[in-house]
C-alpha cells in the first residue's frame, strides 16, 4: 500500500507515451512525421469499454492530472481533489484518461522536442497547433487505447474548449461533454491580454528569437511576467482583497523605497515558479491556440449552428466571479445548445476565486459534477477489467 492511499487517491501513477509513426496534418498546413503524447490513466476500462472519460487539460496543465510518482511526492497531480475512488470523477466508476497535449512541454511533442528533419530542438519552428488539432491527436490516442465512444470529455476553460469540438466533431465519440469555466471564443479583452503575456516573453533578451536553449539561456524574466500578468486574470478583485488586502510583505509606507505588499511577494513567487517549470515557447503556441478557436466561424458566426451535428449531452459550468471567462460566455453556449435543441444541463457556481475557481474544491461545484457524472456512470455501467497502460 502507497503512502498517499489514506487520503482517497488514485495513489501511484505512471506516466505512458502514446506513439503515433503516421504523418499528422496540423490545421495550419505543415506535416509531422509522427508524434508522441504523454498520458495517465486512472480506474478500470469495462468489458463493454463503455465508461472512459478523456480529461482535457488547460493552458499550462498536463498529463498527471491526478495520483502521485512517488511515494515521497508531496503534491499530487493538478486535478487530484476532483478524480479517485468517491470523487465527482469517481475512478471506482470511471476510466479516467488525461494527456499533455501536442505543443506540450511535458512529455508530448513539442517545442522542446527534436526535429527530425534538423536534429535540433524545434524551438520556434514547431508549427502553430489548434484545438482542432489537440482533438484529432487526441482520436488516435483514443484508438489505440480501443476506446470508441467517450462516456465524457471534459474540460476547463481551454480544456472545455476541446471538449466543445470535440462534441462537434466527432459526435458519435462522445456520450458527454463538461464544459467549465470556457468560452466558445476569446473577447478582444481576452486576446488581449494573451498578447501582453507574449509581447513580455519575445522581448526577454533571454529569448534570442525562440532559440534560448542553443544559447544556454532562459526567458525566465519575460516568461515570469506573462505568467503574473495570467494569474491576475484568473483571480477576482474581491478574492484578491479578502487573500491579500493593502498588507505589506516588507518595509513602510512612510515612502520607503523598499516596501513591498503581500500580493507583490506573491505573484512575483507564482511567476518565478512558473518560469522554472514551463516552456516560453509552449506558452506563446498555447495562448495563439486560445485566441484563435472559433467553431462558429466555420458555421457562418452561428454557435447554434455548429453544435447541430452534437449527440452528447451537456453540462455547462461556470463561476459567479470568473472575468476571464465569465458567466455571460457560458450562457452564449447554453443558448446556442437550446436554440440547437441539445440536451443541456447548467449551473452558475458562486465562488470569490475568480477563474481559478474550476481547480478548487467547491462544495456546490463538486456536488454539480457528483450527481451529474454519477448518472452518468449508471448508464454506462462499471467492469473489472484494466488496461496494461499507466492505470492507477
Amino acid at each position: 500500500m502507497n503512502s498517499h492511499a489514506a487520503d482517497n487517491s488514485v495513489g501511484l501513477v505512471k506516466p505512458a507515451i502514446f506513439r503515433s509513426s503516421a504523418p499528422f496534418t496540423l490545421q495550419c498546413g505543415v506535416t509531422l512525421p509522427g508524434f508522441e503524447l504523454v498520458y495517465e490513466t486512472y480506474g478500470q476500462l469495462n468489458p463493454a469499454r463503455s465508461n472512459a472519460i478523456l480529461i482535457c487539460h488547460a493552458l499550462s496543465g498536463h498529463h498527471h492530472a491526478a495520483g502521485y510518482h512517488t511515494p515521497e511526492d508531496d503534491k499530487p497531480g493538478w486535478w487530484d481533489s476532483c478524480i479517485g475512488p468517491g470523487k465527482p470523477i469517481d475512478t471506482r466508476r470511471f476510466f479516467v484518461v488525461s494527456l499533455n497535449n501536442l505543443g506540450g512541454c511535458n512529455g508530448s511533442t513539442g517545442p522542446l522536442s527534436l526535429n527530425p528533419s534538423t536534429g535540433a530542438f524545434w524551438g520556434p519552428d514547431f508549427p502553430t497547433v489548434t484545438v482542432r488539432d489537440w482533438v484529432e491527436s487526441q482520436t488516435l490516442l483514443a484508438n489505440a487505447l480501443g476506446i470508441r465512444q467517450f462516456a465524457a470529455v471534459i474540460g476547463g476553460s481551454l480544456g472545455g474548449m476541446q471538449a466543445m469540438l470535440w462534441a462537434m466533431e466527432h459526435p458519435e465519440r462522445v456520450r458527454a461533454a463538461v464544459l467549465i469555466a470556457t468560452a466558445a471564443r476569446l473577447s478582444a479583452q481576452n486576446i488581449a491580454f494573451n498578447e501582453i503575456a507574449r509581447q513580455a516573453i519575445l522581448s526577454d533578451p533571454e529569448f534570442h528569437g525562440g532559440r534560448y536553449r542553443e544559447a544556454d539561456s532562459h526567458p525566465e524574466r519575460g516568461l515570469s511576467i506573462a505568467r503574473m500578468v495570467g494569474h491576475v486574470t484568473y483571480l477576482s478583485g474581491d478574492g484578491m482583497h479578502e487573500r491579500f488586502g493593502r498588507a505589506l510583505k516588507s518595509g513602510d509606507r512612510t515612502g520607503n523605497n523598499q516596501v513591498q505588499f503581500q500580493v507583490e511577494s506573491y505573484l512575483q513567487y507564482q511567476g518565478r515558479s512558473f518560469s522554472r517549470r514551463f516552456d516560453a515557447n509552449t506558452y506563446l503556441l498555447m495562448t495563439r491556440a486560445l485566441d484563435l478557436f472559433d467553431p462558429a466561424a466555420d458555421a457562418g458566426d452561428d454557435l447554434a449552428r455548429a453544435f447541430a451535428a452534437a449527440e452528447a449531452r451537456f453540462l455547462v459550468i461556470a463561476f459567479s466571479s470568473d472575468w476571464r471567462f465569465s458567466a455571460a460566455r457560458s450562457k452564449e453556449i447554453v443558448d446556442a445548445l437550446v436554440a440547437a435543441r441539445k440536451n443541456v444541463a447548467s449551473a452558475v457556481i458562486e465562488s470569490p476565486h475568480g477563474h481559478d475557481s474550476f481547480l478548487l474544491e467547491l462544495p456546490r461545484y463538486f456536488d454539480v459534477l457528483r450527481t451529474w457524472l454519477s448518472r452518468l456512470a449508471d448508464e454506462v455501467g462499471t467492469g473489472t477489467r484494466a488496461l496494461d497502460a499507466a492505470s492507477g
